[in-house]
């Protein structure tokens, strides 16, 4: 693709743009400083950029491994696109960058390196940023600089300072839900008494960008339609394979996504018009299929009813709602399936372990409930 001046202007004017509001989500993130409230400084936005630098550092290092191995196919592609956030509370600056292929890619052999070759450079700038965040923790002591409540209690102050009696109504506890990979770093590379609370991560910049790098990994090297992981599968597996697995995963997704959405305790809780709504939902996402309108209607009767059975024989029972958007927009706009190449040709030995290898980050990578806030309610008179 040939670099004019204004798309050079374009791709550097959304990098800059993604770079100063990840900047801003970063000084609130880590130490409560927002722009939208009076009284932000120069200062707090540069404490921001222990969490922005790593984190873009990341995403591009991901989209520039897709760049270049397009480049070196000699398939005309974009510069990646930077998509940034407004700098709202409980935003983390942006929704990552993508690269648009311009011509269609002939075999799958280059579909795979592709989409391979993003998510696996990625992944290692992730590990570094995680394994100097491990090595270089600092003293427990480091929490009570925002917390300064929490000193009085000691180390020992986590057994008191989460308890919904302490917190005060209208309170915001956000707590990160750990992935396998990054259980496993912290238990290699740090030092046991300096490991911290789920409920502070964020506190602690490289974690918390090295985190959510393995969050848009997992979200990426999903094994459906034309993501990352969808380019991996279709690879291993060829169209037909691909087809049947990917849309398995997809539903499976989707279940877990929406499960406790519809809750049964007794008598009904969900207002009536909650139900139609939900299902109208599930019939739109399923519509990534690509089946006839009564087959996806049926798979979304058969969804939600699964869910509701599921809640009725197990109350409390949960998935995570804040993947909801997710499993829309992959149904409504990237879609299941992966349409075939002109070349079907096999893979390589060598790119079947890689493939195999990928889809091993994706399962260490995947948090079922990556992040949740719980916002206290007043206590009870």
């Amino acid at each position: 693709m040939e670099l004019t001046p204004r798309k050079i202007a374009l791709h550097l004017g959304l990098f800059l743009l993604t770079f100063v509001t990840t900047t801003l989500a970063g000084s609130e993130w880590i130490y409560g400083k927002s722009i939208l409230i009076p009284g932000y400084t120069w200062e707090d936005f540069l404490s921001g950029m222990p969490y922005s630098v790593p984190f873009l550092l990341i995403l591009s290092v991901h989209e520039f491994g897709h760049y270049f191995t397009a480049i070196h196919y000699r398939i005309r592609t974009t510069l990646p696109y930077y998509i940034p956030l407004p700098p709202f509370p409980f935003m983390i600056g942006t929704l990552g960058a993508l690269i648009r292929l311009k011509s269609r890619v002939p075999t799958k052999q280059q579909t795979f390196d592709v989409g391979i070759a993003g998510p696996l450079a990625g992944f290692v700038a992730t590990i570094a940023v995680l394994v100097y965040g491990f090595a270089t923790l600092p003293p427990p002591e480091y929490i009570f600089q925002f917390h300064p409540d929490y000193q009085q209690y000691g180390p020992d102050y986590a057994s008191v300072v989460y308890s919904s009696s302490f917190l005060s109504a209208g309170a915001a506890d956000i707590v990160i839900g750990k992935n396998l990979l990054f259980i496993l770093l912290e238990n290699l590379v740090a030092d046991p008494a300096r490991i911290p609370n789920v409920h502070e991560i964020i506190h602690y910049p490289y974690l918390f960008a090295g985190f959510l790098s393995l969050v848009f990994t997992s979200i990426n090297l999903l094994p459906i339609g034309q993501l990352d992981g969808g380019h991996v599968l279709y690879g291993l597996l060829g169209y037909d394979r691909h087809k049947k697995v990917a849309a398995v995963v997809f539903m499976v997704f989707v279940f877990y996504a929406g499960l406790g959405s519809v809750t049964y305790f007794g008598p009904l809780q969900d207002p009536w018009w909650y139900i139609p709504l939900y299902v109208a939902f599930l019939y739109l996402t399923l519509t990534g299929l690509r089946l006839s309108w009564q087959d996806t209607l049926m798979y979304a009767m058969i969804i939600f009813s699964a869910q509701f059975l599921v809640a009725w024989m197990v109350p409390g029972i949960k998935g995570y709602p804040g993947w909801l958007p997710f499993v829309f927009i992959i149904g409504r706009f990237v879609g299941v399936d992966h349409p075939p190449c002109l070349v079907e040709a096999p893979l390589t030995p060598w790119r079947h372990w890689l493939g195999w290898f990928a889809l091993l980050v994706f399962v260490l990578s995947f948090a079922p409930a990556p992040i949740e806030v719980i916002i206290y309610p007043p206590a009870a008179p």
